[in-house]
């Protein structure tokens, strides 16, 4: 019995310690981030099956029969993985730990302070060319375009982007990182140019209508960057036609795409459309031009980008139009013009870096005759003859240092040099910006982000140098909805045409202030901005001598003590889907400005700057038809007017007051059908475009006599404007991207 017992003590014993060596052991814990539960965190055994799951308190449990050293790993999309290192006993664990969020590259929110963007996902802006082309009264041209836009004035005497306050001269525009000098064909008094640039070279373009980054500099308001497109989809010929311009185009790609290249040409002419409408402006010369350019792009073995534009095109008007003085019936002018653009860019990642050099030159003349016509006798021309030559380096290197944190930095270089001549009057302009910028991208968490630079820039004709600090801070409110604030010092060399004397002259300053409040979901957007902007050293000057027909002196004394404000609040909600096969969106721009500039006596609101503007743009596709009809309305307050003389040395307002209310409803039709076989379809656009269908006489200023008894009204060169064209492509079926930019 005593050996039964034995035996049975011992195997009792053993199984107590085989079961004691069996036994699991319970982990459990806590997962927070700042104190507050994680749910859906993967709690895991390293090299193990043994893990769990959060609940949405952020607690866990889970058994294990493993022993001795191990590694606890704690994982979820959002946070930063963590590996806990850990020693299995025989007793329970309880672990609790907070991780920290994982800055993520599409959850991050992202700084839109001044710009308008189209989502946090998509960082590129809502300005896409067909966006362009199927916005009614936008005539195919951005510049025409971001007008419907916030913060951007309709300003029709002359060329350029007014934006908050600020002249046509004060913002730039910029391909591919490289600074366009004369984007707008040349002009004559009070007809403004129009864009130079075929609107379909670019893509994801971005404006931004101040607190701009660091990488861009001369521009004391605002900024339009434009992006050319790297490779088109596949080979196409294009032609275009209408009863003012013929145009064709041709464009090459390799079935690898690594290389393309293409060409294209137009001719345009007003004189038909003068003979069928009722123009306000007589053309004793037709507007008409001869335009081409070519391109070619190439990736490099290692996945480098050469991209390169060239283009050239002239142009020639001729104006005529009642004289105010008693000495002569008509004043003429003639305006025969040429320009050139060449922009190479190239970019290449080298490991953690990406490089980024650009380098353009462009060549402009405008070659102007004023004269004065009496009983068919036509006085002796005043010849005004402006070549400009322009060259702009620009290299940026950028480093992608960790999740949270992007930097970059580079240097860019603008010269500039102006001939002018009317009648002895000679002026040789030369000047070298050289620039340094450095600007760095900080996400704190996915809520919290920051975007910090400076830009340094020296000028050789001034003997000047600034320094401009600018930054900006972003924090998600929630999924939905952000907030962004911007500040930045912004420098702009006086413009060469006032640049005409022996005074010390410095570069001119703006400051920008900027708070906003961003609503994205799905195919809507919501954007509230205020802003406020303090203009330093402006440009002032004493008028001597006028060029006949338009305010630009050739002798004046010349000073930097003006200076200004402009503060506003604007709103744009955009909307693509409530209403289906609609896109839809209303701007509004409330603007206070007052400037001490140029000849102006004293502070006064600038004659480009209305107080209230509006703008409402619907688009409704109808996808079975493909078809698309496009409606938008502009209005502005109607704009302050100053008939300014130089009296006795001394400038003073002669005649003054407001213009009448502009506003324009303009209508666009776009048929898109499929023409030819199957396998060689010509895919093929139908337009037909009315601005202004009501006809109102809308006008943008005066010009006065020289005694001031006398004006006439500056409007546009035709109340109603009707076009009809046809865009036939042999290659690209361009209906659908119709469709689905309106779905």
């Amino acid at each position: 019995m005593k050996t039964i017992c034995t035996k049975f003590l011992y195997f009792f014993a053993f199984l107590i310690s085989i079961f004691h060596f069996s036994q699991s052991i319970k982990i459990s814990g806590k997962v927070s981030y700042k104190n507050k539960g994680i749910s859906e965190v993967n709690v895991t055994l390293k090299d193990t099956y043994d893990g769990a799951t959060t609940d949405k308190e952020g607690n866990f449990s889970f058994e294990t029969s493993e022993k001795g050293n191990h590694i606890l790993t704690y994982s979820h999309s959002k946070y930063i993985e963590v590996e806990k290192n850990i020693n299995i006993s025989n007793q329970d664990l309880s672990i609790d730990i907070q991780l920290k969020e994982q800055v993520n590259e599409i959850d991050a929110v992202v700084i839109t302070a001044g710009s308008i963007e189209a989502s946090d996902k998509n960082r590129s802006a809502i300005i896409s060319p067909l966006d362009v082309y199927t916005t009614a009264g936008a005539d195919a041209q951005i510049s025409s375009y971001v007008t419907y836009l916030p913060g951007v004035q309709k300003v029709g005497e002359t060329e350029g982007l007014f934006i908050r306050g600020g002249t046509g001269s004060e913002a730039k525009i910029f391909m591919d990182g490289s600074l366009i000098n004369n984007y707008f064909s040349n002009s004559v008094p009070g007809i403004a140019g129009r864009d130079r640039f075929n609107t379909s070279l670019f893509k994801g373009n971005v404006f931004s209508s101040g607190g701009y980054s660091a990488l861009y500099g001369q521009a004391l308001s605002g900024a339009l960057m434009l992006e050319s497109v790297d490779f088109p989809d596949q080979s196409s010929y294009d032609f275009g036609i209408s009863p003012i311009f013929l145009n064709a185009s041709l464009q090459k790609v390799n079935d690898e795409k690594t290389f393309s290249y293409g060409i294209s040409a137009g001719y345009s002419n007003l004189k038909l459309m003068q003979e069928v409408l009722n123009f306000n402006t007589d053309f004793n010369e037709a507007p008409s031009g001869f335009n081409g350019d070519l391109n070619f792009r190439f990736k490099t073995k290692s996945g480098g980008m050469f991209k390169y534009y060239g283009m050239f095109n002239n142009d020639v008007m001729g104006v005529k139009t009642a004289s105010l003085e008693p000495d002569s019936q008509y004043f003429l002018v003639d305006l025969k013009g040429k320009n050139t653009f060449h922009n190479l860019s190239f970019k290449q990642k080298f490991g953690k870096y990406l490089l980024n050099v650009g380098a353009s030159y462009s060549f402009n003349r405008s070659d102007l005759n004023f004269s004065s016509e009496t009983n068919d006798i036509q006085s002796s021309p005043t010849r005004l003859l402006t070549d400009g030559n322009y060259l702009n380096f620009k290299t940026i290197l950028e480093r992608k240092i960790n999740r949270r944190v992007t930097a970059r930095g580079g240097f860019e270089l603008n010269q500039a040099r102006e001939e002018l001549s009317i009648e002895e009057v000679r002026k040789d302009y030369k000047d070298l910006i050289s620039s340094a910028f450095l600007e760095t991208d900080i996400a704190f968490s996915n809520r919290f982000s920051a975007k910090a630079g400076a830009r340094a820039e020296y000028s050789s004709y001034l003997k000047e140098s600034n320094f401009a600090p600018r930054f900006a801070l972003a924090y998600r409110l929630d999924k939905d909805w952000t907030t962004s604030f911007a500040y930045g010092i912004f420098y702009q060399n006086p413009e060469s045409r006032y640049i005409n004397s022996g005074a010390k002259l410095y570069f001119q300053q703006s400051q920008h202030y900027i708070f906003q409040v961003q609503r994205t979901v799905e195919g809507r957007n919501l954007r509230l901005e205020a802003f406020y902007k303090k203009y330093n050293n402006l440009i002032k000057v004493q008028n001597i001598a006028n060029i006949p027909g338009q305010y630009q002196p050739v002798q004046a004394a010349v000073n930097n003590q003006g200076d200004g404000f402009a503060k506003g609040v604007e709103l744009f909600w955009r909307d693509k889907t409530t209403i289906k096969n609609i896109d839809y969106w209303i701007s509004y721009s409330y603007l206070d400005s007052e400037r001490n500039f140029l000849n102006y006596p004293t502070t006064l609101k600038p004659g480009f700057a209305s107080e209230h503007t509006v703008s409402v743009v619907a688009k409704r596709f109808f996808p079975k038809l493909k078809f698309q009809t496009n409606l938008s309305f502009n209005y502005a307050k109607g704009r302050p007017y100053y008939d300014i003389v130089t009296e006795n040395g001394t400038n003073m307002i002669r005649n003054e007051g407001s213009l009448k209310d502009y506003s324009s409803i303009n209508l666009s039709f776009n048929y898109l059908p499929s023409i030819g076989k199957k396998d060689a379809k010509a895919f093929t656009v139908f337009v037909l475009s009315v601005s202004n269908v009501l006809g109102r006489k809308n006008m943008y200023g005066y010009n006065f006599s020289n005694d001031g008894n006398f004006r006439s009204a500056i409007v546009p060169p035709v109340n109603t404007f009707v076009f009809v064209g046809a865009f036939i492509s042999f290659g690209v079926d361009k209906t659908q991207d119709a469709i689905n930019n309106n779905l």
